[in-house]
């Protein structure tokens, strides 16, 4: 007799039917996030470049920026725990020797099976939900952009606190350049990250797989 995984139903045969992979608190938290990172990239756009009047005030687009930006450390804090709790860091995060194999033919999938409507060769599951391609794009920017982006944004709170951080790593011009060059990652991360999510089986597959947590649908 064959057993059905806990969070797959629907088939227990070769065809996978639906695939439980987005609990609830990690759905809540997808799009908190996304909304704390667009208003930052809007109030960003509006810092650096003041004659672009996205929002009235300058002084409201300071504040928003700042406190979104501990809104995003808090994030950050909450994403990183779960997963170390839950033991999925590992799981689904952490790159292995087998993910670094698959690499090269995730990558062509992407860059030329995909438009051919090949069948896309890797198969998410409860215990492994995220592809090599996925892996080390979603470790690179949890990992190193949005601790950087993070705390070279606390460091320009307040200047002042952090004058002797901020002296050691180069001045506030090293400083500025680091905060900024993070910032043009994300928003290069954020196209494609809407361009891959429109590469389900439909154009709305994954859209859906994280609202109501299950893919395959």
């Amino acid at each position: 007799m064959r057993h059905c995984h806990p969070y797959i139903i629907k088939d227990c045969g070769e065809k996978m039917s639906k695939v439980y992979l987005h609990p609830l608190p990690i759905r809540i938290w997808h799009w908190a996030n996304a909304f704390i990172i667009f208003v930052l990239i809007l109030t960003g756009i509006q810092l650096r470049v003041p004659s672009i009047h996205i929002f009235q005030d300058y002084i409201t687009v300071v504040l928003l920026h700042k406190y979104f930006g501990f809104a995003l450390a808090v994030s950050f804090l909450f994403w990183f725990f779960y997963y170390v709790l839950t033991g999925g860091l590992k799981k689904h995060y952490l790159m292995g020797f087998k993910d670094i194999k698959g690499i090269p033919r995730q990558g062509l999938y992407y860059i030329f099976s995909t438009f051919r409507k090949k069948k896309n060769p890797f198969n998410p599951s409860p215990d492994n939900k995220f592809n090599p391609m996925q892996k080390l794009a979603y470790s690179s920017v949890m990992f190193i952009f949005v601790p950087v982006i993070t705390i070279t944004g606390i460091m320009f709170s307040d200047i002042l606190f952090f004058f002797s951080w901020i002296n050691a790593i180069g001045g506030l011009r090293v400083l500025d350049a680091i905060h900024v060059s993070a910032a043009y990652v994300f928003v290069f991360y954020l196209f494609v990250h809407l361009y891959m999510s429109t590469l389900g089986p439909k154009l709305h597959s994954h859209v859906k797989s994280i609202i109501t947590g299950y893919a395959g649908e």
